[in-house]
């Protein structure tokens, strides 16, 4: 069995983020572990503590 090495994003990481796509400042959501940009209407994913900032990752936020 593989141990749980994953780390605990850091919200402090949110003054130095924001969307890439509309340059705007992200929403943390702990419990779906994402970072939501209503702006463009999408959610990134935060694996083992390190956001995933790219378009090509992003959800649709649903409406």
């Amino acid at each position: 069995m593989i141990p749980n090495t994953s780390q605990p994003f850091d919200p402090k990481m949110l003054e130095a983020l924001v969307c890439p796509k509309t340059q705007t400042t992200l929403e943390y959501d702990a419990n779906a572990q994402e970072l939501v940009s209503p702006s463009a209407g999408v959610a990134f994913p935060i694996r083992d503590g390190i956001p995933i900032m790219l378009m090509s990752e992003a959800r649709p936020l649903s409406d």
